[in-house]
């Protein structure tokens, strides 16, 4: 296994470098040098680091450092991780002036939740360019441990399983290899499902918009968070910038799902970037007395109270949840003709036959969609997925019926071939959220 003791954390002031900086000081007993653009905000990050992983003793393992020495933190490092912001022209920026300093036998690594790993090593040296890689870490890595391992062109096969064999045993990630295509396999999954429910809010402003869409595809359909309130949970910048690459470098079966709505390109555009700035979807305002919680409607163009909507189908659905009743719950589903229903039918089976088709394309197995779907975020697997709406229903069958335009896209009975049971057990996702 790797023996890294000092690690370069490019970006530590973004949520995310914060969090692995703790990953690497805490599971991987590294020193870290922390680096950010203003050494002050990066000092005042450092307890920021230490509270992601909940441990004081960590502390001591964390450098505060600024850019300007970002070349001799490099040189004294056995691994070096960029978490800089999804733009490729600092990513590459920063990985010319990494590659110039970098140790003959240390690895680079970058954090990107989907740019191409190995255009980035075109900026290192040659020599160098066996030794990079990318390791996409999930928000929060704490509690979320998925990490995508990607090779590039020119990775050497011993290194990468070397780094996947320390990421595995060391810090304790679900390491899961993919190929290097936009946005890898999560996110691909992950932001068509999220996407498409944000076009659904558009289609359906009038019925409420964003938590009329939440609460069809709430906790009790398979997952911890509802699909918008987990964008404006993860960033709308950094949605935007994962739907925006896969819809330009990709032309897939389901490429017109990542088009993002102009309503939402406005709120980034002002800076209303979700919970990180305050407000986006949602708005969160605290008084003296409570919690205000409040929603972006997208017809007025304004923040309005939460609407507890009351959905026959579902709440019959959270009910026998509720009671342990899974195969009724799912019969409530799978028998309503309700609209809320349908969106909710069509969304789950979509989400079972798109992540087959990804799985296929990015993935090396069918199972690590599962791995990335279970682990990543948090969600009920597509194997299981598949398996809980089979206690009740013909999926096949079902997914002639209510994906007609997809299933006239995909070779359906080839990506069913692939289907087995999942080594995940569905019920646990599957929540009253009450």
């Amino acid at each position: 296994m790797m023996d890294i003791k000092t690690v370069t954390v490019i970006g530590v002031t973004g949520t995310m470098g914060a969090n692995v900086a703790g990953i690497f000081a805490s599971f991987g007993n590294a020193k870290v040098y922390c680096i950010g653009r203003d050494f002050e905000k990066v000092k005042r990050t450092i307890p920021r680091i230490v509270g992601s992983v909940k441990a004081d003793v960590i502390a001591k393992n964390l450098i505060p450092a600024d850019f300007s020495m970002l070349e001799t933190c490099v040189s004294e490092s056995d691994l070096v991780f960029e978490s800089s912001a999804e733009v490729f022209e600092i990513k590459a920026g920063i990985a010319g002036r990494v590659g110039k300093t970098l140790k003959k036998t240390a690895v680079s690594c970058t954090g990107t939740s989907g740019l191409s790993i190995t255009t980035l090593a075109g900026y290192y040296p040659e020599e160098m360019r066996s030794r990079f890689f990318g390791v996409h870490m999930f928000n929060p890595p704490y509690s979320m441990p998925l990490c995508e391992l990607i090779p590039t062109v020119y990775s050497d096969k011993e290194v990468l399983d070397e780094l996947h064999d320390y990421l595995d045993r060391k810090l304790l990630r679900t390491v899961v290899e993919v190929k290097d295509l936009p946005a890898f396999l999560g996110n691909r999954i992950g932001f068509q499902f999220i996407n498409e429910a944000l076009q659904y809010a558009d289609k359906y402003k009038d019925n409420g918009g964003i938590d009329y869409i939440d609460a069809i595809l709430g906790p009790f359909t398979g997952r911890v968070m509802a699909p918008l309130e987990t964008s404006d949970f993860v960033g709308l910048d950094v949605h935007k910038a994962i739907v925006d690459n896969i819809y330009e470098n990709t032309n897939d079966c389901a490429h017109e799902t990542f088009f993002l709505p102009e309503f939402f390109r406005e709120l980034v555009s002002e800076n209303r970037l979700g919970r990180k700035t305050g407000s986006g979807l949602y708005r969160t305002i605290r008084h003296e007395n409570g919690v205000e919680h409040l929603v972006f409607d997208i017809s007025t163009g304004d923040y309005r109270d939460v609407i507890p909507y009351a959905f026959p189908f579902a709440d019959k659905m959270k009910r026998c949840i509720a009671e342990g009743d899974y195969e009724k719950a799912f019969r409530e589903l799978a028998g309503s003709h309700a609209l809320e229903a349908e969106i909710c039918r069509s969304f789950l089976l979509k989400y079972i036959v798109y992540s087959l088709y990804a799985a296929e394309e990015v993935g090396y197995t069918i199972e690590v969609a599962d791995d990335v779907m279970a682990v990543g975020f948090n969600w009920c697997p597509p194997l299981a997925m598949y398996q809980a709406l089979s206690t009740v229903s013909d999926v096949p069958v079902m997914m002639r019926e209510y994906l007609p335009e997809i299933c006239g896209k995909v070779d359906l009975e080839g990506l069913l071939d692939g289907v087995r049971p999942s080594r995940y057990d569905y019920r646990p996702y599957f929540r009253t959220g009450m």
